[in-house]
């Protein structure tokens, strides 16, 4: 009522309570404070506030975020915004779907962030005139064969020569396939 409805003002403020509340009144001193938002921006609003505000650590995550195909670019532009600020100590993605797919999702936001090592990135070409092959099969096919390798490498799984030189500078393993009989 206080702030017209739900705000990250809100958030924080309700969060704060709470934490003095069970700091102050109950002697809890171990605590990991959670706040979250099914409103992407309000979320990383609240976190900013909160960040400035306490020394607890914080569990960051946007909740509610929806199937796996929109969840994870909810969270994914969410964790981003806060983890690369500094703020945030442990995170959930949370998907409606099966939960493996949220420890894959978060472990490639906290990979592409440069905040985890290890795992085979795929990365492939957006298939163009030039692609002889089944690229979206065969790239689909090679990310499941090396989603459980601990490797901290990439792999480029391209549609044709014409990237070569720039993959073999940056020295990614690649798979180049020219026709359908070779992979």
């Amino acid at each position: 009522e206080k702030y017209g409805g739900v705000t990250a003002e809100g958030i924080v403020e309700s969060a704060l309570d709470k934490v003095h509340m069970g700091s102050e009144d109950l002697g809890y001193d171990n605590l990991v404070i959670s706040i979250k938002s099914s409103d992407v921006l309000m979320c990383v609003k609240a976190h900013e506030l909160l960040a400035g505000r306490t020394v607890y650590p914080l569990h960051v995550g946007i909740t509610e975020s929806g199937t796996v195909n929109s969840g994870n670019i909810k969270s994914a532009i969410g964790l981003s915004l806060i983890l690369s600020q500094g703020i945030g100590d442990t995170i959930r993605v949370s998907l409606t779907g099966d939960p493996v797919e949220e420890i894959k999702s978060a472990k490639l936001i906290l990979r592409t962030l440069g905040l985890r090592k290890g795992g085979i990135e795929v990365v492939s070409c957006p298939t163009c005139g030039r692609t002889q092959i089944n690229l979206i099969d065969l790239a689909t096919k090679v990310e499941k064969m090396v989603e459980d390798y601990p490797l901290d490498i990439k792999v480029a799984v391209m549609g044709c020569v014409v990237k070569a030189p720039e993959k073999q500078k940056k020295r990614i393993w690649e798979l180049r396939a020219v026709s359908e009989k070779v992979c």
